[in-house]
């Protein structure tokens, strides 16, 4: 199982590695220490927290950038049959869902906890910007 030190864990959820020194001395998230005795959490932990935790942003006045197409996370749910995988990733406030073939899944080790990156590609994407522009 994936394990991650604090700066790790802060770049997934997207704050700073105080803000995650915080909520691990608050107990809000789980941690331990490595042989070298620096604080690590479990990637099934930080899939935990990153799935309670999960809410969308609230939108700014002004937005004035598009999406990248590229959203590293967490894997947090992977709900699999004989020959379909739909695999939940938790991107910083973003949840993003992927069916797949179950062989796919099971070759990458997809499974919460583990590091994953969406990768999105369509063929038509709306654009918005929130207020009165």
């Amino acid at each position: 199982m994936a394990s991650f030190r604090i700066g790790q864990a802060a770049e997934l959820l997207g704050v700073s590695p105080d803000t995650v020194r915080r909520l691990v001395d608050s107990g809000r998230l789980p941690s331990s220490r490595d042989d070298a005795g620096r604080r690590v959490i479990e990637g099934s932990d930080l899939a935990a927290f990153l799935a309670a935790s999960a809410h969308a942003p609230e939108p700014e006045a002004i937005v004035a950038q598009s999406a990248r197409n590229r959203f590293v996370g967490l894997v947090t749910r992977v709900v699999s049959n004989d020959v379909t995988a739909q695999v939940e990733i938790q991107a910083g406030p973003h949840r993003l869902v992927s069916l797949m073939t179950a062989e796919a899944a099971r070759e990458l080790g997809l499974a919460p906890g583990e590091p994953a990156v969406a990768v999105v590609k369509a063929t038509n994407v709306i654009v918005e910007v929130p207020g009165g522009a």
